[in-house]
């Protein structure tokens, strides 16, 4: 059978020559370093630091950011051209990239002062450290009206008490800082009801009274850091406040939005891996005396993961183009993110349904892809969450 991996070409999508030599060395690093050693870290559950240390040494978590900070002065559409090669690969791996740039540093980058960029984006940029974005908690995340975890400022220094949870390269051996976003003050409406001030504080790890839980027991994602996060009577300077006090959510918002763009990148890489394995096996399949991929139905699910695939990286290059050009695009980013994780659970499950038995067994790509890619319908906004976006860009009030 005659098959050829689905693989987008310079000239179709626009790419640049700069950008498709990128796109080409992050994906000989997946195939080359990242695929082998995948299912190994995966039963072990481990961040395989090795791995980390060569990506930082490749630049992937300066990427975006200006030379002056230790980073390589591209663009954001770079980080996702990295992002999508190493999610069909391992999407551990690949949000290791995502949230340490987008969530972890990105938020230093665009709201901290002169000082903070030049103590901390140095060693996030080169991939030596990482930092997390501690927003979610137990009642609150796409509903940051919800936030518990307290600071009040006392003798020159922010106390914070309360919760996190689910966050990101919080609790990893290199992990240096997790921004906490935070109720600093209360107000009135004029309807009567509370108005709660956010303010984003920068705490570094280490800090007396801020404890990382015991990491979680995930479905998927087992290589990935992640954890609950406890904070008692923290205290940290003043001038740790990231960007203006009580602006917090407008900060994290812009976070958020920035980052669905890599995320959804991210989905279209596992999208792509599941397309790759489910080729590669209906053409090397024999029953009945032929490959599987001439049987009409698998043919035709095989065409369907395709389209999806296109369909998800095109979604993911216009949010990307749109946000480097500083136009507009929130809307853009949640379609690219909604389209990219269905499509992602869509051709891990078809691509799981393809290999049949051999696609229930952990040590296949499809079978990690598969418990790796519900989590993609969750993070960084539900799918619920991207269409209520959606509809009120469209101008409905969901």
């Amino acid at each position: 059978m005659n098959v050829a991996l689905s693989t987008p070409s310079t000239t179709e999508f626009g790419l640049t020559d700069e950008q498709a030599r990128l796109r080409d060395e992050v994906r000989d690093f997946a195939d080359t370093v990242v695929a082998p050693a995948a299912y190994e870290y995966d039963t072990k559950r481990e961040l395989p630091y090795d791995i980390i240390a060569a990506m930082g040494e490749m630049g992937l978590f300066g990427l975006p950011f200006p030379v002056e900070y230790g980073g390589r002065g591209k663009d954001y559409f770079s980080l996702c051209l990295a992002v999508e090669q190493l999610a069909r690969a391992d999407q551990s791996i690949a949000v290791t990239l995502e949230a340490g740039v987008g969530l972890g540093a990105m938020p230093v980058f665009r709201s901290g002062t002169e000082e903070q960029k030049r103590q901390w984006l140095p060693m996030l940029a080169s991939g030596s450290a990482l930092a997390g974005f501690g927003l979610t908690e137990a009642d609150a995340g796409s509903d940051a009206a919800g936030t518990k975890t307290t600071a009040r400022l006392e003798g020159g220094e922010w106390v914070i008490n309360g919760t996190k949870q689910f966050i990101t390269n919080s609790g990893s051996r290199i992990t240096r800082l997790v921004t906490i976003t935070a109720v600093t003050g209360e107000s009135v409406r004029a309807d009567g009801s509370i108005k709660k001030e956010l303010t984003a504080i920068l705490v570094p790890s280490g800090t007396p009274g801020f404890t990382v839980e015991p990491a979680y027991d995930k479905v998927g994602w087992h290589t990935s850091d992640t954890h609950p996060l406890t904070l008692r009577d923290v205290r940290v300077p003043e001038a740790n406040l990231l960007g203006e006090r009580g602006r917090g959510f407008a900060n994290f918002i812009q976070t958020l939005d920035e980052g669905r763009v890599a995320f959804a990148a991210l989905c279209t890489g596992a999208a792509q891996g599941c397309l790759e394995e489910a080729i590669r096996y209906a053409g090397s399949r024999n029953v009945f005396g032929r490959a599987i991929g001439q049987n009409q139905h698998i043919a035709f699910t095989i065409a369907r993961m395709q389209a999806r695939v296109h369909a998800a990286r095109l979604a993911w290059y216009d949010a990307a183009r749109k946000l480097d050009a500083g136009q507009p695009f929130k809307m853009e980013a949640s379609m690219a993110k909604l389209i990219g994780s269905e499509a992602a659970m869509d051709n891990a499950r078809d691509a799981t349904q393809i290999f049949g038995g051999y696609g229930f067994m952990n040590e296949n790509p499809v079978a990690r892809h598969y418990r790796d890619s519900k989590i993609l319908e969750i993070g960084e906004g539900t799918t619920e969450v991207q269409l209520m976006i959606i509809a009120r860009e469209l101008g409905f009030a969901a």
